[in-house]
């Protein structure tokens, strides 16, 4: 991965939305995704390909659903820069909001898949 690249797919505001719920959170399904950010799943799904082609992410298939998390083999220079940016965000409005919509949904046990 380029230094290029890796901040291309950082530069969109919805790509770091995701980016920083799963920097947080480990792993994430697109439904926590969508309503954590309050977006539809098609576009939470299309920036989230970009990630993945990108090398950002990596997702994992569970019957039809599909779970993304940050690329564990990342080099040590995207990994400080994403964990930066997250404890750097945590106090940002637009990002805190995020984070607590998905707090509440796991907090209060909320499915948020449909089965």
């Amino acid at each position: 991965m380029t230094p290029e690249t890796f901040f291309r797919a950082l530069s969109d505001s919805t790509r770091l939305r995701c980016l920083m719920l799963l920097q947080c959170q480990g792993e994430l399904c697109v439904c926590e995704l969508t309503q954590a950010l309050g977006l539809s799943q098609p576009k939470i799904s299309r920036h989230l390909a970009a990630l993945r082609e990108a090398g950002v992410v990596l997702d994992r298939r569970a019957g039809q659903w599909v779970h993304y998390r940050i690329h564990p083999e990342l080099p040590g220079w995207a990994q400080k820069v994403l964990a930066d940016t997250a404890a750097g965000l945590a106090q940002d409005p637009v990002y805190a909001q995020d984070a607590a919509h998905l707090h509440v949904r796991v907090e209060h046990r909320e499915p948020v898949c449909p089965e």
